[in-house]
């Protein structure tokens, strides 16, 4: 064989691998994108870091996907597999009590850290969709800060 037969053998093995690649993954229902969110300022190893990927419509409700991993003090790392193409927005809590809920106090502020993608502020209020929203078309990973409005805003 010639080098440049090589060169078309060894080309046309990779297409045939990639295709064959995407249709297991297709077959397995792996069509969906990987998206990892980064969560800073996890201020205890307590509990559990809690974040759900929004659509619009569910923004600040509760949203289709969600997840939980045990908290790591300074940085939680949390990975989602199949996600599809779109705008999404996260919302995390810090649920340092592992009671299921972001506990509050007076007028509803919430005791325990929250964030949001894009670090959206906060202010007087929840944060705006335009403010959080963000576009997965392709691997993708993602970094919120978590703050705290009870108890200061610890710096792991």
């Amino acid at each position: 064989m010639t080098r440049t037969g090589r060169g078309l053998w060894h080309a046309a093995s990779v297409a045939a691998f990639a295709l064959w690649s995407a249709s297991a993954a297709a077959a397995r229902g792996d069509t969906g994108l990987a998206l990892e969110i980064i969560v800073t300022n996890v201020r205890a190893t307590s509990g559990k870091v809690h974040l759900d990927l929004c659509r619009e419509s569910e923004f600040l409700k509760k949203c289709a996907i969600s997840a939980d991993a045990q908290a790591v003090r300074g940085t939680t790392i949390i990975k989602l597999a199949n996600i599809e193409p779109g705008d999404y927005a996260v919302q995390a809590t810090y649920d340092e009590n592992d009671n299921g809920k972001v506990d509050r106090g007076l007028f509803g502020i919430p005791k325990e850290g929250v964030g949001f993608s894009n670090d959206a502020p906060i202010r007087l209020g929840p944060p705006k969709w335009k403010d959080a929203v963000f576009t997965v078309n392709t691997d993708k990973s993602v970094a919120l800060r978590l703050r705290y409005f009870m108890g200061g805003d610890d710096k792991p």
